[in-house]
């Protein structure tokens, strides 16, 4: 599995993608703990340093957004790894640009950011319920993209991951978190009166994916009704997106700290491990 497999180089017709691949639980669990060490390299290596990372996860409700979120907070030290889930904006949001309330939230150096939904919401849920007029709508593909240009110029790495499933698996997963009482939390009106418009997203979605999946800003379009193939595709976007042109080898001990434990513990550090 490539990340190159799932990039996006013209306008997708969604309901015409049909190949919805799978992957054993047992070769899933060792790929994605495979991924799950690479982020950690990553992790590490960001660290004392200007690098920092944008996660923007879009999807179908029910696509496995948060499953890929819960899974990257098992691998990643929260101390320097943010997960935003965007909401409805507040009255005092509403009163402001709508890029604001994402501005606050950009990661600082050394950080790795997810956005669960993102400014994206202009285009998609804001332009098909009629939240924004048709000409904030229309100018907002301009300002998303240079935006996220600023962003690649200011030395912040972005990858854009869209989890794309089929009408028949949502209703499935939607039967699936109705029966379960410890799912049912995640179901809200809102999912059923998005499911009746599923044609409009769809016009949404892809005029997005034409007008801001840029050269350095690409989309990735991944087929996700296979939650653990969703899963490692997710992954190794993240992984080839956030480590390109990064050295993952782990940093060497300082000196003063060799000092430190060959006085207390006694120990003898291999020159390997020293600066």
């Amino acid at each position: 599995m490539n990340s190159t497999d799932f990039l996006l180089s013209r306008r997708p017709q969604l309901a015409a993608i049909k190949q919805f691949p799978e992957v054993k639980f047992a070769d899933y669990e060792r790929r994605l703990a495979e991924l799950q060490a690479t982020l950690q390299r990553v992790q590490q290596a960001y660290l004392g340093t200007s690098h920092r990372a944008i996660i923007v996860l879009e999807g179908w409700d029910t696509a496995g957004k948060g499953g890929v979120v819960r899974r990257l907070g098992w691998a990643l030290d929260p101390r320097s790894f943010k997960v935003h889930a965007i909401a409805a904006p507040t009255r005092r949001e509403k009163s402001r640009h709508y890029l604001q309330r994402f501005w606050e939230r950009l990661p600082e150096n050394g950080q790795i950011v997810v956005f669960d939904r993102s400014w994206y919401g202009r285009v998609l849920v804001e332009r098909v319920e009629a939240y924004a007029t048709p000409t904030e709508w229309r100018r907002a593909y301009n300002e998303i993209n240079e935006f996220e240009q600023m962003l690649l110029e200011d030395n912040t790495r972005l990858a854009k991951i869209f989890l794309h499933i089929t009408p028949e698996e949502q209703m499935r997963r939607f039967r699936a978190r109705l029966t379960d009482p410890l799912k049912r939390w995640k179901l809200s009106y809102e999912d059923f009166r998005n499911r009746a418009r599923w044609k409009d997203y769809e016009v949404a979605i892809e005029d997005m994916f034409e007008t801001t999946s840029t050269d350095r800003a690409s989309w990735y379009l991944v087929p996700a009704n296979n939650k653990p193939f969703s899963r490692l595709a997710a992954f190794r976007i993240i992984a080839d997106r956030l480590s390109k042109n990064v050295a993952l080898q782990p940093p060497a001990l300082d000196s003063k700290v060799v000092e430190a434990a060959e006085q207390l513990l006694g120990i003898r550090v291999p020159s390997e491990n020293r600066c």
